[in-house]
């Protein structure tokens, strides 16, 4: 029988439904999934007046797995559950004797294990006894070419429209630290709270998170998709004077990201727009277009050798076989070499 992976969104409905499972085994490297699933139940399980009695948090440089599994075993006090969350769980040693409770969970005791940065391994027993009883989560990140698409859904579930180019702003600038950008958003937000229409804007992101909508990685990526030499220079000199808020390193990251999906558009069999979208996994027309223009623009040949390119400069922005020359300089030739 196939395993139940079960998503962010089916875990939120089902707490917020008053639907709980005895255990919940939250795992991964991705750490804002696993704190907001762990809210939403301390929020949900227990009345605020039955909390001094039937809530425990423990943290898992105090505690060993003994200390955990008698928490668990208790019963609640004139109340239908107790919540035991264990936060950063990954500290525990010898956490797989956790599954001697998970196999036999009380129903009265929601438990919840915070196992941050690292999985369980899913062939040992913990693993396997909590996807038998409860519920085993593991919180991905999320790859930053659907960043854009993951904003647009986070911001429509608080009742926010953006604009493609304001989402695709926001991801090329924050990447996918997901915690950073929730606290963005909720700026953004908190911003359009006195508006008949709630909608994210490039203005707004430029006014109000730094971001030029003129001169930014998204706007660089354009230009080169369209070989607008003049626009890409243009931003290369804007990135020189403030390097601090426009690192090569994200540079280079998103130019990789554009020629890698531009390598796999080359080699795709439907290169319609409908077929790009499909083998890139993009959810838009807008983000779409960058790559057809990519396509008339650049060989395969030519794609191929400029990832290579983007690779050698971000080594030597780190210092490989470079003693002296500034990044300013490495992007400059790196985009005189992508344009010509």
């Amino acid at each position: 029988m196939a395993k139940k992976e079960y998503t962010f969104e089916e875990i939120c409905s089902s707490i917020t439904a008053g639907k709980f499972a005895p255990v919940y085994v939250l795992m991964g490297e991705e750490p804002y999934f696993i704190d907001k699933i762990t809210d939403l139940l301390i929020e949900k399980v227990l009345d605020e007046a039955d909390r001094d009695f039937n809530q425990t948090i423990m943290y898992g440089a105090d505690v060993n797995v003994g200390m955990v599994i008698n928490a668990a075993r208790r019963f609640p006090m004139m109340s239908e559950y107790q919540l035991v969350v264990v936060k950063e769980a990954q500290a525990i040693r010898d956490i797989e004797q956790l599954a001697n409770y998970v196999n036999h969970p009380l129903k009265s005791t929601v438990l919840v294990i915070n196992h941050k940065y690292k999985t369980i391994d899913g062939r040992k027993k913990l693993a396997v006894a909590t996807e038998k009883n409860g519920i085993l989560f593991e919180s991905k990140k999320i790859y930053e070419n659907r960043m854009p698409a993951f904003i647009t859904s986070l911001l429509r579930e608080r009742a926010i429209g953006v604009e493609p180019k304001a989402a695709q702003m926001l991801a090329d600038f924050l990447g996918n630290d997901l915690s950073r950008l929730n606290k963005e958003l909720d700026k953004l937000a908190i911003l359009l709270s006195g508006k008949a229409e709630k909608r994210i804007t490039p203005e707004l992101v430029e006014q109000n998170i730094g971001i030029s909508k003129e001169y930014n990685n998204f706007e660089l990526q354009r230009a080169i998709a369209v070989k607008d030499i003049l626009k890409a220079n243009r931003i290369i000199q804007y990135f020189e004077k403030d390097p601090k808020n426009n690192p090569i390193q994200m540079t280079l990251s998103i130019l990789f990201n554009y020629f890698s999906n531009l390598l796999i558009c080359h080699y795709s069999k439907d290169k319609s727009e409908n077929g790009i979208m499909n083998a890139l996994g993009l959810r838009n027309t807008f983000a779409v277009k960058e790559y057809m223009q990519g396509l008339r623009n650049y060989s395969a040949l030519k794609v191929f050798n400029l990832i290579s390119e983007i690779r050698t400069t971000d080594a030597r922005s780190k210092g490989v076989e470079n003693p002296s020359t500034p990044s300013p300089e490495l992007l400059k030739m790196l985009v005189y070499q992508i344009l010509h």
